[in-house]
């Protein structure tokens, strides 16, 4: 109790005061007075946990809005599956290697629910794959990082021709796509709006290897990357159809809202590690020429 008095400033009977004072609130002993020496009794050790969460908790509530504070708590990040597979892995690595106590949280999901999941706060950051035309909400801070190229792909026993096509060429054939939401699935439903050509899906599939593969089968046509067709196993069933009206692609885009102060380096970091990650794996990244809205 005296050294407690003197690390607290306080003479040791004011300490004994509030001891006695917080035992009366509590309505329990939390020192046993007949030990020598003095320690605490059972709802004593209980309640110094409590105790310490409750200070920690409003040393967490002090900082939030500090961008000098070591970041903790909870980062929440949205991904399509697509870029989490091929993109994430190091950006992690660095977040985790720069803040030890900061917990990632990431969600799996398709661009446009996890463009409105920032915009309802339900996640802190996002990375999303948007066709060209996309124009952020005003209320989030965006950052175009990359722009994906996609191709056009069928089974090769299918028997289409290697020379450039028109979309109105493939009308008749169904496609195999992500569900609604995905980038690639709206950009291709933008070119065949444009064209005035119907837009029937055969099956929706999660997730791009599974899609080549019902591709490579033939049942439908589909949209890949580059280099997700380069890595796949059915890739010498598939044949990359040169159609000259679609010859798109989705740009990656990055987006938060607004941040309590604490998550205002490791988001920083984490945008520009996936710009490197996205340059690196060959993608047209926009550097210091990026566009973005701060």
């Amino acid at each position: 109790m005296v050294r407690a008095a003197e690390r607290l400033h306080l003479t040791q009977p004011g300490l004994t005061r509030r001891v006695q004072s917080l035992e009366t609130t509590l309505g329990a002993e939390l020192l046993d007075r007949q030990s020598k020496p003095l320690k605490p009794t059972a709802t004593g050790n209980e309640v110094y946990a409590l105790a310490r969460t409750v200070l920690s908790a409003v040393d967490d509530l002090l900082s939030v809005a500090s961008a000098d504070s070591e970041p903790a708590g909870e980062l929440r990040i949205g991904m399509p599956p697509f870029l989490a597979d091929v993109a994430l892995e190091k950006p992690v690595d660095h977040l985790r290697s720069a803040f030890p106590q900061l917990t990632l949280r990431i969600t799996a999901g398709w661009s446009l629910g996890l463009v409105q999941s920032v915009e309802r706060a339900a996640l802190d950051a996002a990375v999303v794959l948007m066709p060209s035309n996309f124009m952020p909400p005003d209320t989030l801070r965006a950052t175009a990082l990359a722009f994906q190229p996609t191709v056009i792909v069928a089974a090769r026993s299918l028997g289409l021709p290697d020379t450039p096509v028109a979309l109105s060429d493939l009308a008749r054939y169904a496609w195999v796509l992500n569900q609604n939401g995905c980038g690639m699935r709206s950009a291709l439903g933008r070119a065949l709006e444009m064209a005035g050509l119907p837009f029937n899906v055969a099956v929706e599939a999660f997730g791009s290897d599974l899609q080549l593969s019902l591709v490579a089968r033939g049942l439908g046509i589909g949209v890949a990357t580059p280099d997700v067709l380069a890595r796949s196993a059915h890739r010498d069933a598939l044949q990359v159809i040169d159609a000259v009206d679609f010859r798109t692609g989705v740009e990656a885009w990055f987006l938060h809202g607004s941040l309590p102060g604490r998550l205002m380096r490791p988001v920083e970091l984490l945008r520009g590690s996936l710009t490197t990650v996205l340059a690196e794996s060959g993608l047209k990244t926009y550097g210091d020429k990026r566009a973005s809205r701060l």
